[in-house]
């Protein structure tokens, strides 16, 4: 009795695996779009954990950095663990993985089961996990032990789910698509009619029935119909009521849209007033859709995998530099500025570009100093300006 699915199955008469708790809502095209574009780039980007120090450099040893970046669990791929999770906050407004550990040694990441943990906070400010495992059985779990990842939050324990927030613009776009799902099972689709001004006989009729069906098809464009007996085409036109559905259906898509902050263009719409390009769009995702995911994650993970003599001395960080690299021609000018070029003074060196497009370091130790590699040149062991003086 106290499954939430039961609950659900009360409410909406259905009950499976897809349709448990919101997940109904990715029937919805333009949800779907949106929690597969957060999601997928959640875990396509590469979750480093690196030295808070001027180095930062990655703690590639540590065993929280491998679990997050190489091998979360014995079945998942990172990219599927933090994809999976992600999925789970979108729908829910929070997603759980179990940390296992060997000591001090975190090991593995177990993703949880959605609708299976139940979030408390004791007397002394603790916070404890109610977790029903696969088998029945109720194991509590202390903070340590579980990785939770929180959507917004109205008390700051347990994350709200953006869809139940949103649940009266999806049920008016649900209403909608049942709409257009009635009208083109039902309704009047016929592009026109012929006019006739007196009865036509049977075989009239058969004649003109065999050449509109056979005048069908795109390779009959343009070619023209017989008339007869004085026959008048008459067009049937779009009426508002058409309209109107088209422009309702169009704005529960910017709902959803403006629920998830993704930009309407990615959610393959006809949109024209995103004038200066793709790159605008990816920055405005990057920056509204994803940030404050990369910001949740990255202390999650430090909260939950990082034990506190560590803290402060190394962080995790998502390289969301990936998603804004543009094309190769807007690569080239800013890795040649970064290198000096232009007259800058440089501030990447030719290591760090070849790692930002994953070439392999060179084994010249001068290839890591800040340095013009256009404008200097090596005589032994010194470097001197090509640059007239």
């Amino acid at each position: 009795m106290s499954d939430p699915r039961l609950l659900e199955y009360i409410r909406s008469g259905q009950l499976g695996i897809s349709d448990f708790g919101h997940a109904r809502s990715l029937r919805n095209m333009a949800v779907l779009r949106c929690v597969t574009l957060i999601s997928e780039a959640i875990g396509t980007l590469p979750l480093n954990l690196i030295g808070s120090d001027d180095r930062k450099q990655i703690q590639a040893d540590s065993p929280a950095h491998r679990l997050l970046k190489y091998k979360p669990n014995n079945w998942q791929t990172p990219y599927e663990f933090k994809s999976l999770v992600q999925l789970h906050a979108l729908l829910d407004g929070q997603g759980f993985a179990r940390v296992i550990w060997s000591g001090d040694r975190p090991v593995r990441l177990v993703p949880m089961r959605r609708g299976s943990v139940m979030v408390r906070q004791t007397d002394t400010w603790e916070m404890e996990y109610d977790y029903t495992t696969p088998t029945g059985a109720m194991v509590t779990l202390s903070a340590r032990d579980v990785f939770h990842l929180r959507d917004i939050s109205l008390d700051g324990i347990n994350g709200v789910s953006r869809i139940a927030l949103a649940s009266g613009a999806l049920d008016l776009a649900a209403a909608a698509e049942r709409a257009a799902y009635r009208t083109f099972r039902t309704g009047l689709m016929a592009g026109g009619a012929l006019k006739f001004k007196d009865a036509i006989s049977e075989e009239t009729y058969r004649r003109v029935r065999e050449q509109l069906d056979d005048f069908g098809g795109a390779e009959n464009a343009g070619r023209w119909l017989i008339a007869e007996e004085g026959a008048e085409p008459l067009k049937f036109a779009n009426t508002a009521t058409d309209a109107q559905q088209i422009e309702n259906r169009n704005h529960q898509i910017e709902e959803v849209a403006r629920q998830f902050g993704v930009p309407r263009p990615l959610l393959m719409m006809d949109d024209t007033s995103w004038g200066s390009g793709i790159e605008q769009l990816a920055i405005f995702f990057v920056q509204y859709a994803l940030s404050h995911w990369f910001t949740a994650w990255e202390q999650a993970a430090a909260r939950s995998l990082l034990p506190e003599s560590l803290l402060g001395r190394v962080q995790f960080r998502f390289n969301e530099g990936a998603l804004l690299r543009g094309t190769l021609n807007d690569q080239a000018n800013f890795f040649a500025r970064a290198l000096g070029a232009g007259g800058h003074a440089p501030w990447m060196s030719q290591n760090e570009v070849r790692a930002l497009t994953d070439l392999p370091k060179s084994d010249d130790p001068l290839t890591d100093q800040l340095r013009n590699p256009m404008t200097q040149k090596r005589e032994g062991e010194r470097f001197e300006s090509l640059q007239p003086t």
